[in-house]
Parts: structure tokens; sequence; C-alpha cells
């Protein structure tokens, strides 16, 4: 049924502008960013069925370009262009929350903003994420990817983004395209070198976290830091 044909109270425009955002389901919330629906169904059901193909609202969010081009109706580059605004808008305002605060009185932020920027990722990707004194995000980088080692991954590099950022500590953090969360010795054995080559320039390693589609472990909590 298109949204015009809807009582007034039930289209998702006049009832987030009535009840607010809070009283829109998801599917409500997507369609009023879809704004129209393909030939034969409405932008509610095809909002329902992203969601469904995808995993919900969280794997919506983990979603690539090339993911959303796949789906039908959204071939076209106008609604794929704002799905992936949305995303980056969220990782920016996650992003500037890390910023304000001390990065693990939140963890389960930090663990959630790295599954949006590492998470869909097809490859490994190895990023850090730089702290000041107050434990507080100065910046994220990728710096390498590929299969991680210890010889592909580079201590000296690491320490001497840390000194350009003048970083207190770090965060290390990479994906497992595989689907597991789980740590591998090789994992282990990195997070030991680098942790031993940072102390040398007095930047502490708080934690390292391994993300996947859906999951998200802390070393640290796991004792393995």
């Amino acid at each position: 049924m298109p949204l015009k044909d809807l009582p007034p109270d039930a289209r998702p425009r006049e009832k987030l502008l009535a009840r607010g955002a809070a009283a829109l389901g998801d599917a409500e919330l997507l369609a009023l960013l879809l704004r129209t629906g393909l030939p034969g169904q409405g932008v509610l059901q095809m909002a329902q069925q992203l969601l469904d193909r995808f995993g919900g609202v969280s794997g919506l969010l983990h979603t690539t370009a090339d993911d959303l081009k796949t789906f039908k109706g959204l071939g076209g580059t106008a609604k794929r262009a704002e799905l992936i605004a949305v995303l980056e808008l969220a990782r920016r305002a996650m992003a500037e929350q890390l910023k304000q605060r001390e990065v693990f009185s939140s963890p389960g932020a930090v663990k959630h903003y790295l599954q949006l920027h590492l998470a869909a990722k097809t490859h490994e990707v190895f990023a850090v994420l730089f702290l000041d004194a107050q434990n507080r995000l100065v910046a994220m980088e990728e710096l390498f990817r590929g299969t991680l080692t210890q010889t592909s991954v580079y201590p000296r590099e690491v320490v001497l983004r840390a000194l350009q950022h003048s970083a207190a500590a770090v965060v290390l953090a990479h994906n497992h395209p595989s689907g597991t969360v789980q740590p591998s010795r090789a994992d282990e054995a990195l997070t030991q070198t680098l942790k031993a080559a940072l102390a040398l320039v007095d930047v502490r390693v708080l934690d390292h976290v391994i993300v996947a589609q859906g999951e998200a472990l802390s070393m640290a909590e796991k004792g393995l830091i």
C-alpha cells in the first residue's frame, strides 16, 4: 500500500512529527529514507525486506555500497548514496562521542565504532585508535591490510604514528572476514610484539579488538593484554 493511502496517523512522516522518531519502527524510519517503493511493492514492504536481507539495522549499517547495489530497487545511485551517507554520519557521530569522553567509559561504543569501520571489509585490515592522556580518541588510522602477521604489521610504523599523534595510549583493532572473532596465536603474538615496541616510547596498549559481522571481541576483557 502506498504511504499516501495510509491513515494520516499511520504515515511514517506524520507519525514522526507528531510523536517523535522513537515512535517509529525500524522499517518506518528506513522507509522515510527510501521514500518510494517499486511497482507492486510499497516502500514499507521494501524497507522491511531490506532489513531482513541484511540482518536488521546493525547489519544494514555494516553493508557496503556494492552490497546495497545487489538489492532490487537500489541499483540506481540516489537511494544508495543516501543510505551510505547515513552510515558515514553514524560513524562520525560515534567518533565525536569518543573524542569528547574517555574511551573506556563506554566499551560497547568502541566495539560498535570499530564494527562500523571494519566489519564489512572483505580483506583483513589492521587499525589503531590513538588516544590522549585522558583516553579520548585523537584519531583512527587503518595502517595495514592483507593477511596480518608479525611480518606484515610493522611495529616501527605503529610507533611512528603514535609519536606523530602524541598518543599516550592506543587501542589496536583488526577484522576477521571469516566471521569468527576468536584471536589466533598470531593475533596474540602480534599484540605482545606491539605492546613491547610501544612501551619503549611510553605508549600503553589498552586493548586489541577483533571484529566480524555482528560480533566484536576485546582481548583485554579476555585477559590477553
